[in-house]
């Protein structure tokens, strides 16, 4: 879906996402070495548990939150990827309490 373009100015940022070893070009944001990547989504609903995507890439939908170096609820279009950063797919909304992760979710 996604091809990257030969970028001879670029050096290599190396990084993890859910344990996988990865490799992004400097000045990439993490949603677009995720892209990059082929990983195919960045997050789950809170509701339904259903894969959702970066969308926007300009910080506007939030549909690229994701876990960065153990912070939840990051805006991955917004965060610039860096060597040794450690990247996890968001599950759900955390920190939301229980009975309300079932309100008015996706």
């Amino acid at each position: 879906m996604f091809r990257r373009l030969p970028d001879p100015r670029a050096r290599p940022v190396h990084f993890t996402f859910e344990g996988e070893a990865l490799t992004a070009h400097s000045g990439d944001s993490v949603a677009a070495a995720l892209l990059g990547a082929g990983i195919g989504h960045s997050r789950t609903t809170p509701k339904s548990g259903t894969a959702r995507a970066p969308y926007c890439m300009m910080g506007v939908c939030f549909e690229c939150l994701i876990e960065i170096d153990g912070v939840p609820n990051r805006q991955g279009c917004l965060v610039e990827v860096r060597d040794g950063m450690a990247v996890r797919r968001q599950q759900g909304a955390p920190g939301l309490p229980e009975d309300l992760a079932g309100e008015g979710g996706q």
